[in-house]
This record gives structure tokens, C-alpha cells and sequence, in this order.
């Protein structure tokens, strides 16, 4: 990866970043990347998968917001600056100068891990609806949500700013409707109170940790260095916090005899996947304004 050639000289900087997969990840990288010196105005885009941020000073700071943000376990690909790709033809600011990272092997892991997390999240919102439990429902949204917003990384790849942003506003608007569709559930529950099937939800939720474990086990290889690894460690650990939950409220209906805890448990996880979808479609609203063209 490259810096400014100009010493010195205040710019915009972007990068296409790679490994996220909710909205805690790209407020991870903002903070990363605000901590270095010279560096203002750092803004993450989950819908586009972009970075763009001033610094004061590229030449000299931007191998440090590339060492900050790597570390953290993502990987980046420095965009053409404005001027350098609109006389070739391509969308301006809009292309990767390094997507070496992205190799075949690598490809197909994600495929894994977007067929895994698709997969599995169908499964157990069927196994919510014969259940009878709201926490499994919303776990399996998490699911859906992860799978798609590495589908979109995967099908994007080379797309250009505008195209990005239109494909992530819809998934953001479905994913959000999916959200709100869980919490009217859940209220609907929380009027006329029937007991979830303890025993479905433990299974499930058990089954759900050891899928996003195995999603985990998949793209460690494809990580480098110790800071990857946890890296991908901790994006797992974020998922498997709510399987947790779900096997816990599992436990406290079959103890209690009410269904409270799944109720409860549900509204949570909703509400962190309602953020994120919230997330998704505030950075598509931007990315659209700012790629559209201006006009005279």
C-alpha cells in the first residue's frame, strides 16, 4: 500500500476495507484510525466497505493508520485518488490499488462462511418458529445479517461507489424490516404469553455456537499474523455472545416455567441487529449523495 507522494500536504485518503462484518467492527476502525496524529474526519462506511479520512500529513501518517487499522485484524486497499482513474475510464476515487489479499483460497472461505451463516440463520428461524422462542428467531437475524454484509463484501468487489451503496441500502432496508418484524413478534408474545420449547432453544442455540465457531476456524487461515488471529477470534466471540444468551434463556424457561427470558433475550438481540441495519442504511444514504455526480 502506498501513501501521498506529496510530503507534507493535507488530504483525503480512502481505502476498501475487508474482515468487517457489523457496524461495532467499522466504529472499531474509526477509533483506530483516530488515535493516529494528523488524522481528522475518519469515516468507516459498512454499506460501501470504505474508509475515508483526512490527514495533515499522508505521506508521513498513512503507513501508520494502515500498521493501526492491520492490526486490528482488517485488511485495506488504497483507492486511486480523484483524477487518476476518470481519465481511464473508471469511476474516480473507486479502485483498489491492492486487492492481493483477496486470493481464490480466500474467496472461497468467505463463501464458506456466507453459506454457513445464510444457511444455519434459516434453520434456526424455523426451529424459532417450531420453538416458539423469540431469541431464536433474532439470533438467526444475526446470522442473516453477518451472511449478507460478507455476501455484498464478496458480490462488490470491484463495483463502483453508487452500486455499492444502492445493493447495501436494500439489504439495510430487508434486514431492518426482518428486525422490526422480531420486536412486533415479541410484543405480540409479551400480551399473550406461551411457553417456548426450552429443550429447541438449548439445542439451537448450541448448534448456532458451534457454527460461528467453525465460521471462525474457516478464515483463521487466511489471517495473518497473531493481531489477525484474535481478530477474527473476537469477531466470532461478538456472535457467540448471543448463542450464549440464548442457551442461558433456555435454561431460566425450563427453571422458571415462563417464557420471560426468551422474551427478553430477544429484545436485545434485535435491537443490536436493528442498530446495525440502521448502521447499513445511514452509510448507503451517504455513500449514494457522494458518489452522485454533480450537476451544473
Amino acid at each position: 500500500m502506498t501513501a501521498a507522494t506529496i510530503a507534507g500536504a493535507p488530504g483525503t485518503a480512502r481505502y476498501y476495507v475487508t474482515g468487517m462484518d457489523c457496524a461495532s467492527c467499522a466504529a472499531k476502525i474509526e477509533g483506530a484510525a483516530g488515535k493516529v496524529a494528523g488524522v481528522k474526519d475518519v469515516k468507516v462506511s459498512i454499506a460501501s466497505q470504505i474508509m475515508t479520512l483526512q490527514v495533515d500529513d499522508p505521506a508521513a501518517r498513512l503507513p501508520e493508520v494502515e500498521q493501526a487499522v492491520t492490526g486490528l485484524g482488517y485488511q485495506l486497499a488504497r483507492l486511486e485518488p480523484k483524477g487518476e482513474t476518470a481519465a481511464a475510464g473508471g469511476d474516480e476515487d473507486d479502485l483498489p490499488k491492492d486487492l492481493s489479499h483477496i486470493t481464490p483460497a480466500y474467496r472461497r472461505a468467505l463463501w464458506i462462511v456466507v453459506l454457513l451463516n445464510v444457511g444455519y440463520g434459516l434453520v434456526e428461524i424455523v426451529a424459532g418458529f417450531i420453538g416458539d422462542s423469540q431469541a431464536l428467531k433474532a439470533d438467526a437475524l444475526d446470522f442473516l445479517g453477518d451472511g449478507s454484509i460478507t455476501f455484498m463484501g464478496l458480490l462488490a468487489i470491484g463495483w463502483s461507489l453508487v452500486w455499492r451503496a444502492r445493493s447495501a441500502l436494500i439489504q439495510g432496508i430487508f434486514l431492518g424490516a426482518l428486525g422490526f418484524g422480531v420486536l412486533a413478534n415479541t410484543v405480540y408474545r409479551v400480551l399473550v404469553l406461551n411457553q417456548p420449547e426450552a429443550e429447541i432453544m438449548g439445542l439451537f442455540g448450541a448448534i448456532a455456537l458451534v457454527v460461528n465457531l467453525a465460521a471462525a476456524f474457516v478464515l483463521i487461515p487466511h489471517r495473518t499474523g497473531d493481531a489477525n488471529v484474535r481478530a477474527v477470534w473476537l469477531f466470532s466471540r461478538n456472535d457467540a455472545i448471543g448463542n450464549v444468551a440464548v442457551i442461558i434463556a433456555a435454561g431460566l424457561v425450563a427453571w422458571t416455567g415462563t417464557r420471560w427470558p426468551d422474551l427478553v433475550v430477544a429484545v436485545v438481540i434485535a435491537g443490536l441487529f436493528l442498530q446495525s441495519s440502521w448502521s447499513i442504511i445511514r452509510d448507503a444514504r451517504g455513500d449514494l449523495r457522494q458518489g452522485r455526480p454533480v450537476r451544473a
